[in-house]
């Protein structure tokens, strides 16, 4: 037992990562890749079993406790991100160094990457028995169990609003859910609402395009079905579709960002600077007649 944990403690000396902002894009990576593994393991499951294992309600269940559990898995780390947006928008706040946004959204996208490879090996037989193993579009689509794809009746256009909405709407919740000058979320639970979040976008708005709502959760599983077996359509489906999900959530980020601190967080956090401004006057007040009596005391020696 004793040599045991020599031969451990060795092994984390040597891989241990000394610079900080890898070690966190690693765990945004490992986070990344959970969310997408338990959320596109629903959707495969409904796909391939033709309905029978699955439903569209068990599928915005899923994607809800994967983004609990991704955000558990590394948010002690990293902060839990798990989406471009995201951190776009904490860059946008000041609250993270904007030399993070590349650095995450790299490390994202591969876990995605990696999150629909583990999907893609694990339900291999079924795609293959699946009619139309792998088409992008039609009734016997497959690509869609990985990346979004636009419904039917959806335009580019109003997909462009239902990226723009899905991902200012995330914005504007998870700002709540980290405001410290909001109702504050206990701690150990910003995880569950944050997966609260996930669950009711899709519940709500999950009938268009599948509420990508993460650039990366969208560009990585589309990028391996690009290389697995599905082609280039991936890109040029939906008339270059795959453009929508990977940049307009940005712009739904800053749309949410304003919202939020126009309407809330901008009024919340001049209370509390007023507050703090008053306690600082009656402390400086408070201490007038205490020095006043020093002097007084200073003199009268001399």
């Amino acid at each position: 037992m004793g040599r045991q944990k020599i031969y451990l403690d060795k092994l984390a000396r040597f891989f241990q990562i000394r610079n900080l902002l890898l070690r966190q894009a690693l765990a945004e990576c490992l986070g990344t890749l959970i969310l997408v593994m338990f959320g596109c393991g629903a959707v495969a499951q409904l796909v391939l079993s033709g309905g029978s294992h699955g439903m569209f309600l068990t599928v915005n269940f899923a994607f809800g406790f994967a983004a609990t559990l991704g955000i558990l898995v590394c948010g002690q780390v990293s902060g839990g991100h798990l989406n471009p947006a995201v951190t776009f928008a904490l860059c946008l706040l000041g609250r993270e160094r904007w030399r993070k946004f590349p650095m995450f959204f790299l490390f994202q996208t591969i876990g995605s990457f990696f999150g629909a490879a583990i999907i893609f090996a694990m339900y291999y037989d079924a795609l293959w028995d699946h009619p139309g193993s792998f088409e992008v579009s039609g009734p016997n689509a497959t690509a869609g169990i990985f990346a979004t794809y636009p419904g039917n009746h959806l335009t580019l256009l109003n997909g462009f609003f239902d990226q723009v909405i899905g991902t200012a709407a995330l914005i504007v919740c998870i700002l709540a859910i980290v405001d410290p000058y909001n109702n504050p979320i206990p701690k150990g639970l910003e995880a569950f609402t944050v997966g609260f979040v996930v669950l009711v976008i899709g519940l709500s708005m999950g009938f268009n395009s599948g509420y990508a709502v993460n650039p990366a959760r969208d560009l990585g599983p589309r990028l391996f079905t690009a290389i697995a077996g599905w082609g280039g359509e991936v890109f040029t489906a939906g008339n270059g579709w795959f453009m929508v999900p990977v940049f307009v959530p940005f712009l739904g980020t800053i749309v949410g960002v304003i919202i939020y601190q126009l309407m809330v967080g901008f009024h919340v956090e001049g209370e509390a600077r007023d507050f703090n401004s008053k306690l600082e006057e009656s402390v400086a007040l408070a201490d007038v007649p205490n020095n006043d009596k020093t002097n007084d005391k200073t003199k009268s020696m001399y």
